[in-house]
């Protein structure tokens, strides 16, 4: 079974890419036209939001760099640690509402330092995989769209953020638990 998934995955790619050019052709549609003038726009969205996408990988960037990240742990650890919330996994979570690649980097250190397996390891697992990077998302599709009103996004994407950071470190405490 595993093998018929993997050969029909190989194929959902070119297939759709056939697909959509037969589907063209069919409509009688200069399909290659088509296909670089999307490039073309798509080219230009890349340049119109570029300016944003420097500005918060530098942000994060300098964050990470100056030790303010690993600061802020320090100084908000007694408070974390009264929720039951390791201060270590601070900095990643906030830099993952930033920045994906970021994040990774944080998280690779986590793993370095405490082990993919540890109780502060498995959280930063499942904090990857259930957060979003909230203000990058915002930031790119909004302006993309020329969405100037963002009306509850923001408030609901932080709600969405900290469940699932909260959840993140609830799920790690059961495995560790469970064994």
């Amino acid at each position: 079974m595993a093998r018929v998934m993997l050969y029909i995955s190989d194929l959902i790619v070119p297939f759709l890419i056939f697909y959509v050019v037969m589907e063209g052709l069919a409509a009688k549609r200069p399909v290659y036209d088509d296909f670089v003038k999307g490039a073309k726009d798509g080219l230009k969205t890349v340049v119109q939001i570029l300016p944003t996408l420097v500005g918060l990988m530098v942000a994060v960037g300098v964050l990470r760099a100056s030790g303010f990240l690993d600061f802020l742990a320090g100084v908000l650890g007694g408070l974390t640690e009264k929720i039951h919330f390791p201060s270590e996994l601070l900095p990643l979570a906030i830099v993952r509402m930033f920045s994906a690649s970021a994040a990774t980097g944080l998280a690779l250190d986590v793993f370095k330092e405490y082990g993919t397996d540890s109780y502060v390891g498995l959280a930063a697992s499942i904090m990857m995989g259930c957060t979003e990077t909230v203000f990058y998302t915002m930031s790119i599709y909004f302006m993309t769209a020329k969405v100037k009103k963002t009306r509850y996004t923001l408030p609901g994407a932080l709600l969405a953020t900290v469940a699932g950071i909260a959840v993140s470190v609830w799920l790690a405490g059961k495995m560790i638990l469970n064994g």
